[in-house]
């Protein structure tokens, strides 16, 4: 019983499909819809240097500092967003204008609330 399943275990990861598998019948339901979704990551040296750079921020400095963001996305995913969506250039100003907002005044626009804290709505799209 042994000896199959330890042949049948290395064959298994042979023909499983790797990366993101699209959700079918009742869980279709579930996939975000299509402005949700991530836009391709750049092709160019530069744009990738500055993904690197929004990455680096949010995977290393931003979880030694805590969540500061008042944004739903949050500042650094907007600006990673806007440049993907919006090459860039425009992406950068969008990013950098989002940061300038950033604080604790007063929300007239959109607001969402997430675990029963109200966070500022503000998506790229």
């Amino acid at each position: 019983m042994y000896k199959l399943l330890l042949f049948l275990l290395p064959i298994s990861f042979l023909t499983a499909e790797v990366g993101y598998v699209e959700p079918w019948g009742k869980d279709a339901e579930l996939l975000p819809s299509e402005a949700a979704k991530m836009p391709p990551p750049p092709k160019g040296i530069l744009p990738k240097l500055a993904e690197l750079v929004i990455l680096f921020h949010q995977n290393i400095l931003s979880p030694v500092d805590g969540p500061r963001s008042h944004f739903r996305p949050t500042s650094s995913r907007y600006m990673l967003l806007a440049m993907r969506r919006h090459g860039l250039f425009k992406g950068y100003i969008m990013g950098c204008d989002r940061l300038l907002r950033e604080n604790d005044e007063e929300w007239v626009y959109r607001q969402k609330r997430i675990d029963g804290e109200l966070y500022k709505w503000d998506p790229t799209y």
